[in-house]
């Protein structure tokens, strides 16, 4: 036994030219093979290979090779890019092990899914990244179809010029030609382990035409053949473009302010602090806070937001926003690849590998039906004529077919082409979901959970009274209280400390703050401990007494939000403020009622303020509530399916444990960074189009999987029966992937806020 020190690396790269599901399988498959790859993961729609890779096993360059020889360009990517970059997205971790046996792979020890073919496999032709925005005919797929076309057309003429004899010659050279390169990669897969491929099946379909003198039907196979992964490219590049499109959202180059006045930079370079300078018409390079100047921000490319929104000093503006009336100075506060447009690609991206229970089933699925197609084939081949006599050729002909119809492409996609549909088309709107399993869970939501304050609220109140005890000054109770709260972002704590600024009331100098999670807060103000706390929780340790409570319970009535104010247990005074309902909480509450969904009220706030809000909003509430009580809630409700929608660091939690889990756009990282979904336009309406989306999303999906199985049964029963033929087979499988895919790109024009 020795100890030694082993290094991975997490690396990425940009892969293109991936048709369908099957294609990822295959490349993981591939490297996951290789010695010291672990992890793999596949994206299809964002292109994204990511491994973990022990460094001295496996060089980088072998896993590029590896993938190359599958037919696919493959280049290193930089960390949330979207389209190849020069330095790999590679970081180190060094680990030490006592090792006693062996961790490297070997091809027997890799997950395999041999069964899972479609055309991800050698013999595929794949998109090259150059293609991007060419015409079909000017890119390596369409000359492929245009040459197969030529071969074709030329058998044609030799067989009308000539004899039927020369003709057939003709079609069996131009079938020989076209089949040549699919046949030779159709071995490459072979080689490794792939037999179940579509070029596998393509070249034994073909060879079998000719044997059993059907030559012109093989030309026209091999020339649909081309055709239809011609229109399987284009299509799969229609589903990528949503997400890419989200990358071109932030400029390229930025104006920095410097000493001497402003110069151009790259936006990718601009660091945290630096203020750039964004005229009218100009996109905004990065996250930030506008230091000076006020102009209406067109937020639409970020949010959806369709109305420009006026911001003026100290209020954040996103990256990709355009301002749309006067000069601004904004400072940064986001790096790039951390802005909200690098984050929302992050999330798509991630997405992918939260694959949908459905989809792991139709994977599961898809390993054991190619096996059992080409077994039936042979079934079809050999039994007519082995036991009843029937003529081999036009029973290996059936056969042929079969195989031809076999390829699960469709079947595959069905599920991923949806899923990235959607989530492109959410992102486009402000609504984010990190992948299919959380689409697959929101449709299924029967309750949604709202926290109070900043979600259903604006999570703004205002100060509307203030009480003082005893000979405390109104000015003194204001300084103590701001003085807690001094460094706080809680929305209770900005009011306090805004309504204090405004009456011109500095805080007391206080240190060692720290929260009291859904009781308020304690710090040391000049020396002597002091709380701004709950009424309730005042009234337990000697901070508020009788007459107090009795008068905080009166502001509680009349919908507000009460604090106690006290230090060494002598009372301060009261600070009552209040948060309005957000303008379209009521619509959204009635939008989920006339769905099927019912809503609730978890707040931490009393019951008398969170009954005045739930009445004007129709819902039902549960009050006075600890994050453990919002969470021992939530665990209750997620029985039947629970949406919980939240803000802050206390909702964190309960986010976690909903069934989808959703944050507002306006709430902290901790929430938006332990939700599974998020809303970035603060709008509760949102609420119901994020599960309109989802529930649409799923039933595309049965669309799609009904669509393609359901092709594949009739073509499968025709073929047996000699009703349809070797190209209508072809036919079958290209054109039941082209219009799953095409099914699935109806989302990106879906309006889930339509009621």
């Amino acid at each position: 036994m020795s100890s030694e020190t082993k290094t991975t690396e997490t690396c990425e790269w940009t892969v293109t030219g991936m048709d369908c599901g099957s294609c990822a399988a295959k490349i993981k498959d591939a490297v996951m093979r290789l010695p010291g790859v672990s992890g793999a993961e596949v994206a299809l729609m964002t292109e994204r290979l990511k491994l973990t890779l022990e460094e001295g096993a496996t060089p980088r360059e072998k896993v590029e090779s590896t993938v190359r020889a599958l037919g696919y360009q493959i280049a290193p990517r930089r960390a949330g890019a979207t389209g190849p970059r020069a330095a790999p997205a590679c970081s180190g971790h060094d680990h030490n092990h006592d090792h006693d046996h062996d961790h490297d792979h070997d091809a027997g020890d890799a997950p395999a899914s041999r069964g899972d073919a479609g055309h991800g496999s050698p013999g595929h032709v794949h998109d090259d990244p150059a293609d991007r925005g060419k015409h079909w005919y000017q890119t390596g797929k369409g000359r492929l179809v245009i040459f197969t076309a030529l071969l074709l057309g030329a058998a044609w003429a030799v067989q009308m010029l000539t004899s039927s004899g020369i003709g057939k010659w003709a079609f069996t050279a131009a079938c020989l030609i076209g089949v040549a390169p699919i046949a030779r990669r159709a071995w490459t897969a072979l080689r490794l382990g792939q037999p179940f491929t579509i070029e596998s099946l393509m070249t034994v379909a073909a060879i079998g035409a000719l044997f059993i003198d059907a030559a012109e039907e093989a030309a026209l196979v091999v020339f649909l053949f081309a055709v239809g992964e011609v229109l399987e490219g284009v299509a799969a590049g229609k589903a990528r473009d949503g997400i890419r499109a989200l990358a071109n959202l932030v400029p390229k180059t930025a104006l920095l302010e410097t000493g001497g006045g402003t110069r151009e930079v790259p936006a990718d370079s601009l660091a945290i602090g630096q203020t750039v300078l964004v005229r009218p018409g100009d996109r905004i390079p990065a996250d930030g806070e506008i230091a000076e100047g006020i102009s209406g921000i067109d937020e639409s490319p970020v949010t959806g937001e369709s109305v420009p929104v006026t911001r003026g000093p100290g209020e954040a503006v996103f990256a990709g926003s355009i301002n749309t009336e006067a000069v601004l100075r904004v400072t940064v506060t986001r790096a790039s690849e951390d802005n909200t447009i690098s984050r929302i690609i992050r999330l798509v991206e991630e997405a992918e590998e939260a694959r949908a229970p459905t989809e792991r089933f139709i994977d599961r699925f898809s390993r054991w039906y190619m096996p059992a197609i080409v077994a039936l084939a042979a079934l079809v081949i050999l039994l007519p004529p082995l036991a009843f006599g029937q003529p081999w050729e036009t029973w290996v002909y059936r056969g042929l077919a079969l195989l031809l119809i076999g390829c699960p492409c469709a079947l595959v996609i069905s599920v991923p082409a949806s899923i990235a549909s959607a989530l492109s088309s959410g992102a486009r709107r402000g609504l984010l979901m990190k992948g299919g399993a959380v689409i697959e869970a929101a449709a299924a939501a029967h309750r949604v959970a709202f926290d109070k304050t900043g979600t259903l609220t604006h999570g703004r109140p205002k100060v509307t009274d203030t009480v003082t005890f005893g000979d405390t000054t109104e000015a003194e109770l204001l300084a103590v209280a701001a003085g807690v709260e001094t460094g706080s972002s809680h929305p209770l704590a900005r009011a306090i400390l805004d309504h204090a600024e405004a009456a011109g009331i500095a805080p007391l100098a206080s240190s060692d703050a720290r929260a009291l999670a859904g009781k308020g807060v304690t710090a040391m103000v000049a020396g002597t401990a002091a709380w701004v706390a709950s009424p309730r929780h005042a009234a337990g340790i000697g901070g508020l007494d009788e007459a107090g409570r009795q008068r905080a319970t009166g502001f509680e009535d009349e919908g507000k939000t009460a604090v106690a104010v006290f230090r060494d247990n002598h009372p301060l005074g009261l600070i009552a403020m209040r948060d309005e309902p957000r303008a379209d909480a009521a619509e959204a509450v009635r939008q989920l009622q006339a769905m099927g969904v019912s809503a609730v009220i978890l707040t931490g706030d009393n019951p008398r303020t969170a009954a005045a809000i739930a009445g004007g909003l129709g819902m039902e509430f549960r009050a006075d509530m600890l994050p453990e009580d919002k969470l021992a809630a939530i665990r209750d409700m997620a029985a039947n399916g629970v949406m919980m929608i939240g803000d802050g660091i206390n909702d964190a939690p309960a986010l976690k444990q909903a069934s989808v889990g959703v944050a507002m756009g306006s709430g902290t990282d901790v929430a938006l960074e332990t939700a599974d979904a998020a809303i970035l336009r603060d709008r509760v309406t949102d609420v119901p189009a994020l599960i309109r989306l989802a529930r649409a999303t799923m039933r595309n999906i049965r669309q799609n999987v009904t669509l393609a199985l359901g092709l594949k049964a009739v073509f499968l029963v025709t073929s047996v029966l000699g009703i349809t033929g070797l190209w209508l087979a072809i036919l079958a499988d290209t054109g039941a992937t082209v219009l799953v895919t095409m099914n699935a790109l109806r989302l990106l024009a879906f309006r889930p806020e339509r009621v």
